[in-house]
This record gives structure tokens, sequence and C-alpha cells, in this order.
């Protein structure tokens, strides 16, 4: 059941990975954001986490945070999120990426009406840092660690064990949904569907010479609107993301082995070679040729 997350992403920024399976929809990750941190993207499952090692910056939508071991983090379904190592030495995340149904069932069921609807369909709620200050999110804190425990050792039931202790985390959440954020402005809404379309583009042609007016004209807004769509929700630059985005995927490249470092450095949209190197360098700490060796 226990894997590294190796968050990949299709053309609309929906997380390809499949957690779980149908017949039991739930995946269980160790992930060290030391050697790899979880870059933006969205599922339509819900997730939730406590830091094992070090402190992990959060960001979540429009958000950021950071979350030191014993804290953790719960993201609502279709929310935007990325994380990464703040500490540079040891850094872990226990994670636990699950379907609704998993606690819900059918939407006919009075589990989802009452435990997964108020908070799948509170639009203005994406998501939130957990930390042991309240009574109730350390109640959530236990729960999720219990579920991952319980999957990552595949205890005898721990489906049952997963399950059950999900819906406590769950019911948790949902009895202080009143004190979280309620329904947001339409702008904001407009604003989430703006940088997904123009995060799509990027995923979908990073490979390409594109630039702010184009990446703005994906979702029909002007460059100035561009601009600060990227750094309201994801606190950085059209062009900053195209390049990290391009430097994660030379990364998996290199990893993958095969072909030489020019042709992934064309591919991922970098027709200097020279350039290609000293940006991942600057980015990854490392040459492309010392990441693919692994020094």
């Amino acid at each position: 059941m226990l894997s590294a997350c190796g968050t990949t992403v299709d053309g609309r920024n929906r997380e390809q990975l499949r957690h779980g399976t149908t017949a039991f929809p739930l995946a269980c990750y160790d992930d060290d954001l030391v050697r790899e941190a979880v870059p933006w993207h969205w599922h339509d499952e819900l997730e939730a986490a406590v830091v094992a090692e070090g402190v992990v910056r959060v960001v979540i939508g429009g958000e950021q945070f950071d979350a030191a071991a014993g804290e953790g983090f719960f993201v609502n379904a279709g929310a935007l999120h990325s994380c990464n190592a703040v500490t540079g030495d040891r850094c872990r995340v226990h994670s636990l990426v699950f379907h609704p149904r998993l606690v819900g069932g059918g939407a006919e069921s009075v589990f989802h009406q009452k435990y997964v609807s108020p908070v799948v369909e509170n639009r203005g709620f994406e998501g939130m840092r957990l930390t042991r200050d309240a009574d109730w999110q350390g109640e959530m804190l236990d729960a999720v660690a219990a579920a991952w425990r319980a999957c990552a050792g595949e205890a005898p039931r721990f489906e049952l064990t997963a399950r059950h202790r999900l819906s406590e985390a769950l019911a948790a959440l949902c009895a202080h949904m009143t004190a979280l954020p309620g329904e947001r402005s339409p702008k904001a809404l407009r604003d989430g569907e703006r940088i997904k379309a123009m995060l799509r583009f990027v995923m979908d042609n990073y490979g390409e010479p594109i630039d702010t007016a184009a990446i703005a004209r994906s979702a029909a807004v002007s460059e100035s609107e561009c601009l600060r769509c990227f750094k309201a929700a994801i606190g950085s630059t059209p062009i900053r993301f195209l390049r990290e985005y391009r430097v994660e995927q030379a990364a998996a490249q290199l990893k993958a082995g095969g072909a030489a470092i020019a042709d992934i450095a064309a591919r991922c949209g970098f027709q200097d070679v020279s350039y290609f190197t000293r940006t991942f360098r600057e980015l990854m700490g490392v040459t492309p040729r010392a990441y693919r060796e692994g020094r």
C-alpha cells in the first residue's frame, strides 16, 4: 500500500496518478520532500496529511503556511496545492489521498449528506493547516495518523480501520465548518478557473517557446491580469512557474535515463544547453549530469 507520490498531471492540471483502486479508493504515501517537492496539482480526491519529520511549506490555493512535525494539513477536492521542504536535512510527509465515496458511499447516503457534502460542496473551503492548538484538529491529526499507520503496515482489517478513522476526521471537520471560510466570491471562483486554464496551457506547451502574452491568451485575460492571478493563486509569476516546471520535467526525464542531456533540454523548452545547465543548477542545486548520476 505504501509508496512515494511521484505526482504527475494531465492537460487540465489534474493529477494523473490513480489513488487506490475502484474497490478501495485510497492511497497511502510517504514523501521525502528533500528529495522531491510536490508540484502544483489538483485532484478529485480529498487529502489528509501529517508531517513526520522537518517543516513543510504548504500552499493551498492562495494560502501558504508552514507545518512542523506533528502538525499536518487537509486539502479539499479540486483545490490547487503544492508542498516543499523548508528544512534541508530531513522532511517527510505521511499522506492519505482518498475519494469521498470511501467514507460517504453514494450521494444519497446519510454519511455522504452529513459528513462529506458539507466539505466538498463548500466552495469557499480549499483546505487548512492542522495543529494541536485546537482539540478538534488534534483529533483529526490522530485519526489521520492512525489511518496512515494501518494502511502503511497493511494491518489486519486495515481497510476498515482507515475508513473508520478518516470518517472520524471528516466528522470533526464537519462539526467546525461554520468556523471555516464560507462561499468564495464570484471573482475568486473565476480566478480559480483562470489559473487552472493557464497552468494547463503551460503544462501542455512547456516544450515550446511561450511567453506571458501566450499564457494570458490561454485564459482570455490581459497580461496584467495574468500576472495578478499567478501572484494571488500560487505566489509566483507565469515565467517563473514555466521555468520551474520545465526543470521539474527535465529532472524526471534525467532520472528515466536514456536520452542525451541536450535532447532533454530541447524537449523541455531550453534551446541553449548552457542556460539549461545554469537554470537547473540554480533550482536543483546540482548540474543535470550530477543529478542523473545521483551525486
